[in-house]
């Protein structure tokens, strides 16, 4: 039997020595963000992407190996455990596996079998089941077990007792099962049918037939959730004959006197035991392939989130559109302080726009306003029409030339209710915080998108129907990596952005919140270790993470752990160079005298790895640098289209707000997001969007054609040159 580190490293493809380090890492309490970064020697420099697969199957594969050990333990306390059947359970690949062999000693509820074994009615079943050339015909060899006493009063009685008997041996037959699990799983088919004709968003499914090996992530959710909303009927179809020719080749013995009876109970075990077994877990296999890919999906939405390049250290307008209560405004300044607030009307059925806009222009002037956040939700259109009006009357009146851009306020409401918010601006109300939250996610989605739900970032699908602990332990995950590839400004992060570094629990970033408070600014990150809660194990963790760019000592402003310091301190002594100048332009030269000194050389010198090394020389050069700078930057607008401007052929640049399973959602600045079907996507075939597409690409799309009543825009990308 393989190990675990060998069946990983088969899995992942990479050297058990590096699975096994891994797996000592995570046994010794170190966080993925830790090991991705700081103990690449080990681990061959697997990504953060790499080490949670692992680790997630990691997990899976120890459940398993706890599992075949609680059922041989429970089968050996009934005297059955055989080495033939420990070897089969310890070699099963599967939890199914391993509950099939379980199958036929797990204790059951009374069965017809049950009642059938009470009246002394096995050996007759065996013995029929048995097929032996020279076995009594079933009617005469049923005359043995007449029993009135036991209700057996007929040669029927005893055969159906001993059929009932065989139908379910044949049920808890794990090679059987796993047969016919395999058929089903190769030429099963879901159907759909509508339960009541009333239209709905699941009228595609009403008369649906789709064969298993095609079936689409997001179709099965949709008719998982139509049945849940009462409008479908939902089964697992397979052929039976097929079926039942695959189960009575394996079972029945031809010419013998009970092959017929043994091929009768073939097809009672089946329609009554086996098939609507199978059509369970075939659904249950189908709904958790589903979920995994959604799960999956949702993740990799969420990082390209998360990881929009901010615009940094520019002043911003957030404008929270709304009708009764007016749109909300706040200004705040390049660190996400709070300068202005106010409340306008800009929709022109209030008649109050002229002086919305003596408002607004007022506010741009006051603060230096350089650039404009547009919440998307109810009168965003009215808001942006609004605004880039404004901003050309500025550029008319004052010559100032302002841009702006709409702003995703998924989960905007649910922080500002929150009580968070409340901490964070005691002073404003709800309204007003989510202008605030609006004009940060501009400035850095980032640190503003981590006081929020992940859920609640609508990039998902089907979100609310997913496992909930498993979909919020992989999007933790993502927002967890993402904070720590790019890194925290120890002095100015919030508690909730704290939380979300490696080995910070949410009582330690109050406690480090709360030490800045009363102590001042950290002046080095050595000062960590003097915050409540936050042990050895956690500092190891964290420290690399936590950033300080106004630190005396230099190495406390990069991504340098300070295991390192030392090893980083020897490089510029060998190299020439001091710790002063830590970036500045006199390092550039630093990647040449490693090279011209020797990799190798260096690594015996300072007792480092390779990587580790390439890490240093690159925070060296540039301390701090952010991982998102490097990205293409958001689209900003002047002006603004609305649904009639959209012509079929127009071609547009617009920005990918969502991907999923059978395209992907662009916007395109008119306020109605396009959808690019999967098929619209590349002039090649991709099997998913994700092939092409991630969250947050910058996409030249042409249009195809325009849905104004049902607000619907379709898109093409094909033979639509892209922007490099």
């Amino acid at each position: 039997m393989q190990t675990i580190p060998q069946i990983l490293a088969k899995e992942l493809s990479k050297p058990q020595q590096a699975v096994e380090n891994v797996i000592a890492l995570l046994d010794q309490g170190n966080t993925i963000p830790f090991i991705a970064r700081y103990r690449k020697e080990q681990h061959g420099s697997m990504d953060d992407t790499a080490l949670r697969k692992l680790e997630d199957r990691l997990r899976y594969l120890r459940n398993l190996e706890t599992r075949r050990q609680e059922v041989k333990s429970a089968i050996d306390g009934q005297g059955k455990l055989t080495e033939e059947l420990s070897a089969s359970i310890d070699n099963a690949a599967t939890l199914a596996e391993v509950e099939d062999l379980y199958r036929p000693y797990k204790q059951k509820r009374r069965t017809r079998a049950t009642i059938a074994r009470e009246k002394g009615l096995e050996p007759l079943a065996e013995l029929l089941l048995a097929q032996a050339k020279d076995c009594p015909a079933p009617e005469e060899a049923a005359q043995a077990y007449l029993d009135p006493e036991k209700g057996v009063e007929t040669a029927a009685d005893a055969l159906q007792g001993a059929n009932d008997i065989i139908a379910e041996l044949l049920s808890d037959d794990a090679d059987l099962r796993k047969a016919l699990r395999g058929l089903l799983s190769r030429q099963g088919h879901l159907r759909s049918v509508a339960v009541k004709e009333e239209d709905s968003v699941y009228r595609l499914y009403y008369d649906f037939d789709q064969p298993l090996p095609r079936l689409a992530g997001h179709q099965i959710l949709a008719v998982n959730r139509g049945e849940k909303e009462g409008f479908l009927s939902v089964t697992v179809l397979l052929d039976r004959e097929a079926a039942l020719y695959a189960l009575r080749t394996a079972v029945v013995k031809p010419r013998t006197p009970a092959a017929a009876f043994v091929s009768a109970a073939c097809e009672d075990a089946y329609d009554r035991l086996i098939y609507p077994s199978l059509e369970r877990e075939a659904r249950a296999d189908l709904t958790d392939r589903a979920n995994e890919g959604a799960i999956g999906q949702f993740a990799l939405n969420l990082k390209p989130l998360l990881m929009q390049p901010p615009v940094k250290g520019h002043i911003t307008m957030g404008l929270d559109p709304g009708y009764a209560h007016g749109c909300k405004v706040a200004v705040i300044d390049g660190t996400g302080k709070v300068l202005d607030t106010n409340v306008v009307y800009p929709v022109p059925e209030f008649k109050r726009v002229d002086q919305a806009k003596k408002t607004i222009k007022a506010m741009v002037l006051k603060n230096g306003v350089e650039v404009m956040a547009i919440g998307n939700g109810t009168a965003g259109h009215e808001t942006e029409e609004f605004a880039a009006e404004v901003i050309r009357e500025l550029a008319e009146e004052k010559n100032l030339h302002l841009q702006y851009m709409v702003v995703s306020e998924a989960g905007a409401s649910v922080y500002s209710a929150s009580k968070l918010a409340a901490e964070e601006f005691p002073q404003y109300d709800v309204n007003l915080r989510s202008a605030v939250s609006i004009a940060r996610r501009l400035q850095d989605p980032l640190a503003e998108l981590v006081k929020i739900d992940p859920k609640a970032v609508g990039v998902g699908q089907y979100q609310h129907d997913m496992p909930q602990k498993r979909l919020n332990e992989t999007l933790d995950g993502v927002v967890e990596d993402c904070v720590n590839s790019v890194g925290v400004d120890l002095n100015t992060a919030s508690a909730p952005l704290l939380r979300r570094v490696a080995g910070v629990s949410a009582a330690t970033a109050k406690n480090i919140v709360a030490w800045r408070e009363e102590e001042g600014a950290f002046t080095s990150r050595a000062q960590l270790k003097k915050v409540k809660g936050l042990g050895p194990k956690a500092y190891e963790q964290c420290a690399g993470f936590l950033r300080l760019p106004e630190a005396k000592n230099r190495l406390d402003a990069t991504a340098v752990h300070p295991e390192s310091y030392a090893a980083a301190k020897a490089l510029l002594d060998a190299c020439g160079y001091t710790a002063a100048e830590i970036g500045t332009d006199r390092l550039a030269g630093l990647p040449g005298a490693v090279k011209a000194k020797g990799a190798w050389t260096l690594c015996a010198l300072l007792g480092v790895g390779e990587p580790t090394l390439n890490d240093i020389v690159a925070e060296l050069c540039k301390p701090g640098r952010d991982v998102r700078d490097s990205l293409p930057k958001p689209l900003l607008r002047s002006d603004v289209m609305g649904l009639d401007d959209l012509k079929p052929g127009m071609e547009l640049t617009g920005t990918v707000r969502n991907v999923i399973d059978f395209g992907a959602f662009v916007d395109l600045g008119v306020h109605q997001d396009g959808l690019v079907h999967v098929s619209q996507i590349s002039d090649k075939f991709i099997k998913h969007p994700r092939e092409v597409l991630k969250v947050g690409d910058i996409v030249r799309v042409k249009v195809l054609n325009v849905d104004t009543a049902k607000k619907r825009i379709a898109l093409t990308m094909k033979g639509v040159p892209q922007q490099n």
